[in-house]
This record gives structure tokens, C-alpha cells and sequence, in this order.
């Protein structure tokens, strides 16, 4: 038997110093398995009913006992992939480590409220069975929970019959239960709404001009100025899939202000987490420094600046350059791939076609030409001289 020794760092999120729990570098690059013992641990998703998972006693997680209860004792997060989408996004936090999903649900992280996550592709449960807590809720019926809306919401009244994404079945009428009928009943109820991945934010690939689904993002579903039971504005996590530490990382402030040990949580104008968003692809990457200097890559492979091979970087909010993707490492610019502009509200149409430079690349590195080889021809002049020792050293 290994033995695998754990402790705990401080992150800040948004100005808010937390505490999330740490794991060696290998023992990351296991989600799938990590995430399954976690659920079968915690029997989040056994295979007898659902109400044996809601009221199973478990083990006190180490620690637990030394810390104040949290305003709100439980929690519940109903995740729902009947948007339209291929489910990447639930795939992606499978991998995430700052915190890891599992940490969360078997309680790992001191100070959070117990959370069981309901979400059809990680569940065990299934059916009827599946669905009841999502009953319950929509009836008012279930205790505080966050609503995750996963894929894009289709507008299911442009057509003449039929549905474009649902859910389950209505008990009452046998009828399939529509994604855009499952939003209206249990967002009034939930205590807080987020989104996970651009197409859910902002309605992303399917929502491209010209498609006959007339999808759209959650905030474009409810309104921008939707307010959650508690008063809180959706929270769009965007990413195509979401970056999963972005995704959890917001998710552990959500869950530290539901337990009373977080401000509201700060979002900019599009609804995103400030502290995650604040920032260009390009301030945060490694090529930047190159594009100061005017040098720029002619095809694929050169460690120097993409921008003129079609990437976005400059104007995309994005934190990945910094991030990475899973354990920090990967992430576009940082393999060698160009910044598409995934997580914004106008993609894809507005950045297409991908390949292509960007219109505003052509007038800012044309401009930048001189300035960089100015720049270039300073640091070498500089760096001749320090790169001697000086003369008193010699005999």
C-alpha cells in the first residue's frame, strides 16, 4: 500500500484568502479513478435508492470536528447536461485539482457545507430514481442547492412540434420534460445559478448565425439582471470545455459564501468571476515577450509570438496562459496552439475564420515593428556589457 500524504494551501480568490487541499502531481493524473472512489466513498451515487445516499451516515472527515458549522449544514447541486452540448464540460472538471470534485464531496475541505452533486453522466443513479431530488426541488420541496446548467438552451417555441433538448419524463403526462421547462422551474428555488462552459454562457457553437434551434446563453435565457433566491446573479464560467479548475475554483467561493465565509462573490459586466477573467490570453502567456519585441512565428512550431497565424490572445479574456489546463500544464498558446477565443461571448462567429490573422493583428504588429526593433537592438547593446565580467576581475 502507498501511502499518499496531503495538506493544505492557501489560494485567493477574488481578495478572499481560502484553504483547499493539495495532492501530489501523480496522483492527478488519475481523475477518472479518483472521481469514482469518491462517489462510491461518500455513497453520493449508490446503487440502492436515493434516499439511502441522503441519509447515510458517514465518517467525520479529519478536522471536521475542530471547525464552526457552516451557515448552511447542506447542499445539493443539480447539474444539468440537457442543454445542447457533448457533455465536455462535465468531462473537464473530472480532471480538476484546485480543488478536485471529490475533495468536495467527501468533505475534504474544511469549513464547507456536506454537498451531493446529482449530474446524469457522473451519476450512478439513474431513471426515476435519478430525477427525484430534481422533483423535489422544482416542487420547493428540496433544501438549498446550485443550479449548473451545462449546454446550450434551445428556444423550444420556433418550431412546430416536437422538442430540441429535455429531460425525463413528467410523471403527470408522460411527456418528455423540455431542458428550457426544468430552467424555469427550479432556477426561482435555487439558491445559486452557474453555468458551466460557453455554450451554457453565452450559447456558444450551436448558437452560431443560421442555426434552427434559436439557442442562446442562460443570462439571454433569464435576463442579465436574473437574481437566484439568495440574491445572487448568475455566475457564467465559460470555456469550450470549461477550464476545470476555473469551473471548481468558482465553485468552492459559491460554496464558502453559502456557508457564510465568503463576500458575494465579484463578477465583471458578462457575469464572470472577476478574479479569473480580469486578464487577456495575452498578458498572462509566454510569447508576450516576443511580441513586444516585434518577432513573430511564420509557421507553426517556433516558440516566438502566433499572433499572425490567427490567435486572439490579445483581446480574449482568458487565464490559461497562466493556468495551464490540468495540473498547469497545456493550455493553447502554451503548446503551441492558437488562442480561438473560446471563452467569449462571441464565439465562434465573430472569430472566424480560425486560421485567419485577426483584423486588428495586421495594424498592431505592423505598428509595433519599429518600436521592437528599437527595443531588440537596446537589450543586445545592454546585454553585451553584462554578459562580461567586469575588467578588475582578470589578472
Amino acid at each position: 500500500m502507498r501511502c499518499v500524504f496531503m495538506d493544505y494551501r492557501r489560494i485567493n480568490l477574488g481578495g478572499v484568502e481560502l484553504r483547499a487541499l493539495t495532492r501530489p502531481r501523480d496522483h492527478a493524473r488519475r481523475p477518472a479513478f479518483r472521481l469514482r472512489t469518491a462517489v462510491k466513498g461518500a455513497t453520493i451515487f449508490p446503487t440502492r435508492s436515493w434516499e439511502g445516499a441522503m441519509t447515510a451516515d458517514a465518517t467525520t472527515p479529519h478536522g471536521r470536528g475542530a471547525q464552526a458549522a457552516p451557515a448552511v449544514p447542506e447542499l445539493d447541486i443539480l447539474w444539468i447536461t440537457a442543454g445542447l452540448s457533448c457533455d465536455g464540460d462535465t468531462v473537464s472538471i473530472t480532471a480538476a485539482t484546485q480543488p478536485a470534485i471529490e475533495d468536495v464531496l467527501l468533505g475534504a475541505i474544511p469549513g464547507l457545507p456536506r454537498v451531493r452533486l446529482h449530474n446524469p453522466v457522473l451519476a450512478y443513479a439513474n431513471g426515476d430514481d435519478f430525477l427525484k431530488p430534481f422533483h423535489l426541488a422544482a416542487d420547493g420541496r428540496l433544501g438549498p442547492f446550485i443550479l449548473v446548467i451545462e449546454g446550450s438552451i434551445p428556444n423550444e417555441h420556433n418550431k412546430a412540434e416536437g422538442y430540441w433538448a429535455a429531460l425525463g419524463v413528467d410523471p403527470a403526462t408522460g411527456q418528455p420534460i423540455p431542458t428550457c421547462d426544468w430552467i424555469d422551474r427550479l432556477a426561482r428555488h435555487a439558491w445559486a445559478v452557474m453555468t458551466a462552459g460557453t455554450c451554457a454562457a453565452f450559447g456558444g457553437i450551436h448558437a452560431m448565425e443560421g442555426n434552427p434551434t434559436g439557442c442562446m446563453g442562460l443570462a439571454d435565457y433569464l435576463g442579465w439582471d436574473w437574481k437566484s433566491k439568495a440574491g445572487l446573479p448568475i455566475v457564467n464560467v465559460p470555456g469550450c470545455p470549461v477550464q476545470p479548475d476555473n469551473f471548481m475554483e468558482t465553485l468552492l467561493y459559491l460554496l464558502y459564501q453559502a456557508a457564510g465565509r465568503a463576500p458575494m462573490i465579484p463578477l465583471d459586466d458578462r457575469l464572470r468571476p472577476t478574479w479569473l477573467f480580469g486578464q487577456t490570453v495575452h498578458e498572462g502567456c509566454d510569447r508576450g515577450g516576443y511580441y513586444e519585441q516585434a518577432e513573430f512565428a511564420a509557421e507553426y512550431g517556433s516558440p516566438r509570438c502566433i499572433v499572425k497565424l490567427g490567435c486572439w490572445g490579445p483581446v480574449v479574456q482568458c487565464n490559461v496562459g497562466k493556468r495551464g489546463w490540468m495540473g498547469g500544464i497545456g493550455g493553447c498558446p502554451n503548446v503551441g496552439g492558437i488562442c480561438i477565443g473560446c471563452t467569449m461571448p462571441g464565439f465562434p462567429d465573430k472569430f472566424m475564420p480560425f486560421m485567419d490573422t485577426p483584423p486588428g493583428a495586421h495594424l498592431s504588429s505592423s505598428a509595433i515593428v519599429i518600436y521592437g526593433k528599437t527595443i531588440r537592438a537596446l537589450r543586445r547593446f545592454t546585454q553585451a556589457s553584462l554578459d562580461q565580467e567586469p575588467s578588475w576581475r582578470h589578472r
